[in-house]
């Protein structure tokens, strides 16, 4: 059996998704933060029809 850690995800940053075509603000605020360092990733939430950049952290 395989123990695994808990991870609680933080909101770095949110995005409308009514954009205009072919812009795509949250890709590119991801990947500066991935530049940086941070492993962020995009992630839709259809409740508030929003893309939110969102980093994994682990408790501590």
């Amino acid at each position: 059996m395989t123990a695994t850690t808990a991870q609680a995800r933080t909101v770095l940053e949110r995005f409308p998704a009514g954009g205009p075509r072919g812009s795509r603000p949250a890709e590119e605020f991801a990947a500066a933060q991935r530049a940086q360092g941070t492993n962020a990733q995009v992630v839709m939430d259809l409740g508030s029809d929003q893309f939110l950049v969102v980093a994994n952290v682990t408790p501590q």
